[in-house]
């Protein structure tokens, strides 16, 4: 495989992932843009803690009017809280709620194998070996254990 392949398949990956993702209440069209965005910001708040908009957009890439919309649904959703900046009132800091909202329970308890089912077919040998591939894949690069590695 070559890093051409990787990113590829990384992106094949990331597609089964929203496809695994349940829908919020009230729909996906209540809110603009896709779980994407939200899934990055997320990310980027579990390793940069009382974060501005601007420097989670700098850090992700994300356009910061995405960052924005991802802050306010992960906020509307629980999942998030902002205080104001002590340095610049009028900036906010975002950082991940202390406990987890209803709607990340949900999306953490919703199984993967519907949507590997539906990009796979419903070989069951084929979807166990690749389910053991891709435990063995989170076990040595989810970024829980690059972070367990790097301390």
């Amino acid at each position: 495989m070559d890093g051409v392949e990787l990113f590829l398949l990384g992106r094949t990956l990331m597609k089964i992932g929203e496809g695994a993702m349940p829908e919020p209440e009230g729909g996906a069209a209540r809110y603009g843009g896709g779980v994407r965005s939200v899934l990055i910001v997320v990310s980027d708040l579990a390793t940069h803690p009382d974060s501005a908009v601007g420097e989670i957009a700098a850090r992700t890439g994300l356009p910061q009017s995405q960052v924005s919309t991802a802050v306010a649904r992960l906020k509307e959703a629980g999942a998030v809280v902002t205080n104001p900046d002590p340095a610049d009132r009028r900036r906010l800091l975002v950082r991940q709620s202390a406990s987890p909202s209803d709607r990340m329970a949900q999306v953490r308890a919703t199984s993967i194998e519907g949507a590997l089912a539906d990009a796979l077919g419903d070989d069951p040998e084929r979807l166990k070996e690749v389910t053991e591939a891709l435990d063995v894949l989170a076990r040595h690069l989810s970024p829980q254990a690059r972070s367990r590695k790097q301390a």
